[in-house]
């Protein structure tokens, strides 16, 4: 083979490539689209994954990974192999076998040791109706007929476990030298303009110019903003248009089609490479909310093309009026903090504001260490954020008699009262069994992350209350089958729950343990946040301008994205790069990169690069967070009012989905609602028979319609 002959085949590769890459794409929407198909037949009352399995094309666990409540007895009505845990009834008889395929579902042979179970009262409100006494099993899901605990399902997700002996003491280190500090700097304002691309309007302060767009690329709105702004600005904020969608008919998804946008050639500029110490330098690749960083190509000049749609739903609203927002914003941040700048993303500035409430004396001082590299690993694979889940017939009613949508009002802000601060401990099984019952009960309200092994009762007749590992990249299942025992790592508050709630305590068996000492690092940030959200809630609220209340209601928005934004930059997940080579360079992508994307000039790739060495990543304090909002979702006590409120107080079948801090009922509840952060709030409500959706497209739809349609009482009044 000579150079010419090698030079022609490898342009056939990248050509049969190329091809590849638009029929995976193709490939993935097809099986997207079936597995919301096989979803939709899974709620007709006789669906056999017998009879699916060969219609799509699938085996019959493959079936069950995607419908789980399509799982025949043969797959789900086993025991266990091994269960040497004290507490652990009715082992295997000799002999049975377990079906191949559920192998890694199977009831971990660990030893743990039962948590105590809590009690309290559980007063109901006056004009919620009774719900029926608990059968020994949901009228919809017979009861097992042996006394095996069932597997969850199949297909679950393998979890990591704590290392055994001097590993696993290495894990509950520190990370030497890296620890949340008062920053020692002011941070800089940039200057910012606002751009509705469709209408051509431009906001510069008080200033309101007209820019003649047309096809709205990068490069033509960079040349025409600094055109009428010579003297430059640092920050494009677009607040209509999503200039980088309009070519998505001609890409598979839409986040090629921001990729291509991005990354189209910009003469005059290039990719920002950074600045000082600046590491947010290169374009952030996102279906919606994407941020482009550009430099002159001859010149000092950095600027940051990104949607206003990362602080809020604009609405429609003008570029003056999101102007408006913004400065509203920045003055309610002011009164609480002197030195405060709005930065690019609601996820900077909740971090740069957190920092600044750092204290300067007293125990941390020193700041906040941050956790091992592999502790941090194992919280990004073990604690999930919000609860998404549809609840799909025979579970509900094929024809729902209403369907009405309670959202917690600033969810995330209610519990950020404590969190887990010092060096972490490991509780092992052993450990927890030596402790008194008193013990126990104050460890597992404390801030913590367990592991452990759970049972459904065999007389549950409600949603599920943990969350299990189900297939796919940390997607969670709730199980609420009578019996089913299943492995998982759970958060305390969500532990307590099972534990406490008001229908019927569940098993839970300790395995192994993660144990913070109580604190206070988020309190005082939190604090000042929920004034400024209340101050700017009231402006909107009284405001006689109708745009000033757009604005003061946009703003209040902000201060709910920068709380809720800055707690998932805790969380500090794996950081994935994403950049561009030419394709006459194409030799250049780094080995380890996936190309997910190209055109005739460019290759867009990425590649993972792990953990960063980040001060201020504190994943423990994000999982305790969202375990507490879950679990709030579930059971929360309104002390004032001498009640509870959430989908574990409404009626057995009567919860049809969750979604984040919202849940939807088949009938209102007489939840108390002041306006605080967590207080549930009826958004909507649908008056039946309505056909109980299965798909989310479906719940989103009645979800919208019910909050346009008039209610006929204010707030949670009516039920």
């Amino acid at each position: 083979m000579d150079a010419k002959t090698y030079n022609a085949q490898l342009a056939e590769l990248r050509a049969l490539r190329d091809d590849i890459k638009k029929t995976q794409a193709t490939l993935a929407k097809l099986e997207t689209d079936r597995a919301r198909q096989i979803t939709a037949l899974a709620g007709y009352e006789k669906a056999k994954a017998e009879r699916i399995a060969p219609a799509a094309g699938l085996s019959l666990a493959d079936i069950v990974a995607i419908a789980p409540i399509l799982a025949p007895d043969r797959l789900t009505n086993t025991a266990s192999t091994a269960q040497t845990g004290a507490a652990v009834s009715s082992p295997q008889p000799p002999g049975e076998a377990v079906p191949s395929g559920i192998e890694h579902a199977q009831v971990q042979a660990q030893e743990g040791t039962v948590a105590p179970a809590m009690t309290r009262p559980t007063p109901e409100p006056a004009a919620e109706p009774e719900p029926p006494a608990a059968p020994s099993a949901p009228p919809t899901v017979p009861a097992p007929a042996a006394a095996a605990p069932l597997v969850a399902h199949g297909a679950q997700r393998p979890l990591p476990n704590l290392p055994e002996g001097a590993d696993g003491d290495r894990w509950f280190a520190h990370t030497a030298k890296l620890a949340s500090t008062h920053p020692n700097f002011t941070q800089q304002a940039r200057s910012t303009v606002f751009l509705d691309t469709e209408t051509g309007v431009l906001v510069h302060r008080d200033q309101t110019f007209r820019l003649d767009l047309h096809a709205a690329s990068a490069t033509e709105i960079l040349n025409t903003v600094f055109a009428v702004l010579p003297d430059g600005v640092e920050r494009i904020y677009i607040t209509a248009g999503a200039p980088w969608h309009r070519q998505a008919d001609q890409h598979p998804f839409l986040k090629d089609a921001v990729g291509a946008w991005l990354n189209a050639p910009t003469p005059g500029w290039r990719t920002d490479t950074g600045r000082g110490k600046d590491r947010m330098a290169g374009h952030f690749v996102h279906p919606r909310n994407p941020v482009g960083r550009y430099q002159r190509e001859h010149g000092e000049q950095h600027v940051e093309i990104r949607s206003a749609g990362e602080w809020f739903d604009t609405d429609g609203a003008e570029p003056a009026t999101i102007r408006d927002a913004f400065v509203l914003l920045w003055k309610a941040l002011r009164r609480h903090w002197p030195d405060a700048v709005l930065m690019g993303s609601p996820s900077q500035t909740g971090r740069d504001l957190w920092t600044r409430t750092i204290p300067a004396k007293g125990q941390y001082a020193e700041g906040y260490p941050v956790l091992s590299e592999e502790l941090r690993g194992l919280f990004h694979s073990t604690a999930g954020q919000g609860r998404t889940e549809l609840i799909t017939p025979p579970r509900v009613p094929a024809q729902l008699p209403a369907l009405v949508e309670y959202d917690r009002t600033f969810a995330y802000a209610k519990h950020t009262w404590k969190a887990g601060v010092g060096a972490p401990r490991r509780v092992t099984a052993a450990r927890f069994a030596a402790w008194s019952e008193k013990e126990q009960t104050k460890a597992l309200f404390a801030c913590g992350h367990w592991h452990v092994r759970v049972t459904v009762p065999e007389a549950w007749d409600h949603v599920g209350i943990l969350p299990a590992p189900a297939p796919g990249d940390r997607a969670w299942h709730y199980p609420a089958t009578p019996g089913t025992t299943f492995t998982t790592w759970a958060g305390g508050p969500e532990i307590h729950t099972a534990l406490s709630n008001p229908r019927s305590p569940w098993k839970i068996e300790i395995l192994d343990g993660i144990l913070f000492d109580d604190g206070k690092p988020l309190d005082d940030w939190s604090k000042k946040l929920k004034e400024a959200w209340s101050s700017l809630t009231a402006q909107a609220d009284l405001n006689g301008d109708p745009a000033q209340r757009t604005a003061a209601h946009l703003a209040a928005r902000a201060v709910r994205a920068i709380l809720l934004y800055g707690i998932g930059a805790f969380a500090q997940r794996p950081r994935t790069v994403t950049g561009t080579t030419p394709r006459t360079a194409e030799r250049d992508v780094p080995a380890d990169a996936e190309i997910i994307g190209f055109d005739d000039q460019t290759i867009t790739w990425q590649r993972p690069t792990g953990f960063t060495r980040d001060p201020n990543a504190h994943p423990e304090w994000a999982a305790h967070i969202w375990s507490s909002a879950r679990a709030a979702l579930l059971s929360q006590r309104h002390r004032d009012d001498d009640t509870y409120a959430g989908a574990l107080h409404a009626p057995p079948g009567s919860v049809v989905a969750f979604r984040t801090d919202a849940v939807y009922l088949t009938l209102p509840q007489n939840w108390p609602y002041h306006g605080q952060p967590g207080d549930y709030l009826n958004k909507g409500r649908l008056t039946g028979p309505i056909t109980a959706p299965t798909t989310e497209d479906e719940l989103l739809t009645l979800r919208d319609k019910g909050r346009t349609t008039p209610q006929p009482a204010p707030n949670n009044e009516g039920a």
